[in-house]
């Protein structure tokens, strides 16, 4: 492969990278903050046209077979780009007023970018875990990146302890697959684990090594506790990027490392797969009924959406990973929504904390209570938002399987999850409005408004016509393997 192949193949990387170290070059000399929103704004719509102009049904190596360019990855990467682009606008004007707006925030988040993208399409465990390192170490900054607060502090020492302890477990797991099989290449240890002379305590004792760490990468129970402690320390513009854009790595490093590396232990990933799924979506829902802060809310609901999208992926078949992915684009834009509108209320104000904070909001700003309806009924899986339709394909996927009782409990969790949610609704519209939505000012930020509103209709419009972005996933998933 001559060097301009390799290099159109890792060109959005290339692109990310550069733009990274000048914006973080650029914060240091140039104040003007908006130059530099500008600059990586445009660097992900390059990136995006680059990784669109790869070709989705053939797959391409590069780099002595350690990054890979397939179906998969140019779907996740160009959601990536997207949510991005997103998290940005909503976080600007937040971060202006609380004078944190500068260019080491663009840098750390382009930084944390190319992380997600190395994971991606990574096709090598050394490059996968230099990808998980490069984002690990952007998100810690991130977390502590308002120093004002003695609480994102203390988020950021517990998420860097519990990441490297994760870290630690996931290498762990590596260094038993190259001791007992001699690659670090994925496809290479998938055919070597065929040989009979694998030892199987080895390997099992790596299986739940890898597992492990990718389930703390997630979130998932019974490995959340950085999670709500986390998404409450971290300023919420950096909470709505950890709860989003890192978790298509997530995915990619769980399809990558479980199903084309580790496909011969199909039946044993899958049944951890499966009990996590399980307690997550229970210890998740359950936990959440009794919070009172809203951002400590949406963490345990956070943990039960991974239970989700864990369920649909143990089935291990290609409906069930397109319902997977399906339903992680989907969670993402939901996300997306909620901590948009927090950031909108939370804007010329004080940051908005207690779910009784949204007291009367139905009746002081009618349309952001709309909004917010739109938002909750969608997470609580309510048609006809797509929220139902990602729920729906993923027990539709597992009945299909022939898994009943799993199925089962998922519609039991989301009916225990549509208490909270509707309890939010409830708040809003019901409850007397209290002093805590005065401070909001009433001339609102046009950017932030109008993102915000198409970003929740679009909750409302793909659930009326979900077949699209169900048969983009179908696609996606059919021509991974």
């Amino acid at each position: 492969m001559t060097l301009s192949t390799l290099l159109t193949i890792a060109v959005p990387e290339i692109i990310i990278l550069i733009a990274a170290m000048s914006v973080l070059l650029l914060g240091v000399f140039y104040k003007n903050t908006t130059s530099l929103f500008g600059i990586t704004q445009l660097t992900l719509l390059i990136a995006a046209y680059f990784t669109a102009q790869l070709p989705i049904d053939v797959k391409l190596t590069a780099f002595n077979d350690m990054f890979i360019v397939d179906s998969l990855s140019m779907f996740l990467k160009l959601l990536s780009y997207f949510a991005l682009s997103l998290v940005l606008i909503y976080s600007r004007s937040f971060l202006q007023i609380r004078n944190l707006h500068n260019g080491e925030f663009y840098a750390l988040t382009l930084f944390a970018l190319l992380g997600i993208n190395l994971i991606i399409s990574s096709y090598h465990l050394l490059s996968l875990y230099m990808g998980l390192e490069l984002l690990s170490l952007s998100l810690y900054t991130l977390v502590a990146f308002d120093r004002n607060r003695p609480e994102a502090t203390e988020a950021a020492m517990k998420y860097f302890v519990l990441g490297a302890v994760a870290s630690g477990f996931l290498l762990y797991g590596f260094s038993m697959l190259y001791g007992i099989t001699g690659s670090l290449q994925i496809a290479e240890i998938s055919s070597k684990l065929t040989d009979a002379s694998i030892n199987p305590v080895v390997l099992s004792f790596a299986l739940v090594f890898v597992v492990v760490g990718i389930a703390f990468k997630f979130g998932a129970a019974p490995f959340q506790l950085w999670v709500p402690d986390v998404y409450q320390g971290a300023a919420t513009p950096i909470t709505m990027f950890i709860g989003s854009v890192p978790k298509f790595a997530s995915v990619a490093m769980l399809i990558r490392l479980l199903f084309q590396g580790l496909d011969h232990m199909v039946l044993d990933w899958q049944a951890m797969l499966l009990i996590m799924a399980i307690v997550s979506m229970l210890f998740g829902n359950i936990t959440a009924i009794a919070q009172t802060k809203i951002k400590r809310l949406l963490a345990y609901s956070a943990i039960s959406h991974v239970g989700f999208m864990f369920l649909g992926l143990a089935t291990g078949t290609i409906t069930g990973i397109a319902s997977a992915l399906m339903y992680i684009a989907v969670y993402v834009l939901m996300t997306l929504a909620s901590f948009g509108l927090i950031i909108h209320l939370s804007n010329q104000g004080k940051e908005l904390d207690q779910i009784t904070d949204l007291s009367g909001l139905g009746k002081q700003k009618p349309w952001l209570a709309f909004l917010l309806l739109l938002i909750f009924l969608s997470l609580a899986g309510i048609p006809p938002t797509i929220g139902f339709y990602a729920k729906f394909s993923i027990i539709q996927a597992t009945v299909q399987f022939g898994w009943i009782w799993p199925a089962i409990i998922a519609v039991m969790s989301a009916l225990i999850g549509i208490f909270y949610y509707l309890r939010i609704i409830k708040v809003a519209y019901f409850d007397e409005p209290g002093k805590n939505l005065d401070q909001v000012s009433k001339s609102s930020n046009n950017e932030l408004s109008v993102t915000l509103s198409i970003n929740t209709l679009a909750l409302l419009i793909i659930g009326l016509f979900p077949s699209s972005l169900m048969d983009i996933a179908t696609l996606t998933s059919a021509l991974i393997f």
